[in-house]
């Protein structure tokens, strides 16, 4: 597993379903870690995957817009490359 940089702990209280709880304990036995740390874990992992999808959105999205720019740019461009020679 990779380590992740974590910033300081905060003790936190959260309510949980009974089958959740039970979840959680049984999947942090199975790792070896605390309750705590099995959910501070999982809820980096989401963070890591939302952080890259929003990453990936911007960029699709940067993407689109330069392809529109070179679209309605090229035609100047041509013009002044061929006026240039």
């Amino acid at each position: 597993m990779t380590a992740i940089a974590l910033s300081p702990t905060r003790k936190i209280t959260i309510s949980l379903p009974g089958d959740l709880v039970t979840f959680t304990d049984s999947q942090a036995q199975r790792s070896q870690t605390s309750r705590s740390q099995f959910i501070s874990n999982l809820l980096s992992r989401f963070k890591a995957q939302e952080e890259e999808r929003l990453a990936i959105e911007g960029y699709k999205f940067y993407a689109e817009e330069a392809a529109e720019f070179a679209i309605v740019t090229s035609t100047a461009t041509a013009e002044a490359f061929t006026n240039v020679s």
